[in-house]
């Protein structure tokens, strides 16, 4: 394991994954663990996380990674049979590793899905907060095609990666198709299409969660950690559903919608939250 300063604050470590695979950290500050997991796209140097991290630095010692095939992490062995959420979980099992001790664990999106996974799994933490985790759990939200795996994977495999992230967005996402069609006019195209080939992983990560049926007890009945559950008041009407129906799952958990928050959630918000659940505190919606 080599460590370097990453010159901005930040001490960078690349920790070594049960397959073999490296994958770089980002580390600042001092006190408990916390670690951010990222969403579909995200990486640890996305804005967003980066501010989120200076911000709770002088509260936690703030863990943030590229999920593998992400920034400077590994993309792994090559073998499409092994089973893509188990290496997931694996690597967040590597950074806990890393982190030291039981880590308060963040994750945004279909990260928060990740992390309550890995904590089903057995991966050590204190607790999990999961910002709007997009489960599908009504006919009424975007329900992918049964072949959208499969068809996102045909894609990827024919090196189309423009087309595998707009069908991602629309028709996993249900980003309407005239706001990508202008997202792909934009600078920042680029960076999601270079991380295209990891899209299947989030696919797996949700797996029949976004069906359009209410979610399944297990795995969520296994996470026996104090859970926060955050959705947004400026959501739609199935976000606010899904973290109901999660919460409900889970064995100690606890819902907050943040007031006039939406997608693009304020980082404000965010540590407001997780700064309150990790002293014990139950955060104002």
């Amino acid at each position: 394991m080599s460590t370097t300063s990453a010159g901005t604050g930040f001490e960078t470590t690349m920790v070594t994954s049960r397959d073999g695979t490296v994958i770089a950290t980002d580390s600042i500050g001092s006190g408990p663990p916390l670690i951010l997991v990222g969403g579909a796209f995200s990486y640890r140097r996305w804005k967003g996380f980066v501010d989120l991290a200076r911000r709770l630095s002088d509260t936690f010692t703030v863990f943030g990674y590229d999920r593998r095939g992400r920034g400077e992490s590994g993309n792994g062995p090559s073998d499409a049979a092994t089973d893509l959420v188990a290496r997931e979980v694996n690597d967040l099992a590597a950074v806990a590793r890393l982190a030291g001790r039981d880590p308060l664990i963040f994750g945004m999106s279909s990260g928060g899905v990740l992390a309550l996974r890995a904590v089903a799994a057995g991966v050590p933490a204190r607790g999990v907060v999961v910002y709007q985790p997009p489960f599908v759990v009504t006919d009424s939200g975007t329900v992918p095609p049964a072949d959208f795996g499969s068809h996102l994977d045909g894609l990827i495999a024919e090196g189309r990666r423009s087309a595998a992230v707009h069908y991602f967005m629309t028709r996993g996402m249900g980003a309407p198709v005239p706001i990508v069609a202008f997202m792909r006019l934009a600078p920042f195209w680029k960076d999601l299409k270079a991380v295209a080939h990891t899209l299947p992983a989030d696919v797996a990560v949700m797996g029949g969660t976004v069906q359009g049926m209410p979610l399944d007890l297990d795995p969520w009945n296994r996470v026996e950690v104090p859970v926060l559950v955050l959705d947004g008041g400026r959501s739609p009407k199935g976000t606010a559903l899904a973290a109901s129906q999660l919460v409900s799952r889970l064995p100690a958990a606890e819902r907050v919608t943040l007031t006039g928050q939406g997608h693009n959630v304020s980082m404000a918000a965010l540590e407001d939250a997780i700064r309150g659940f990790g002293a014990g505190r139950t955060p104002d919606s």
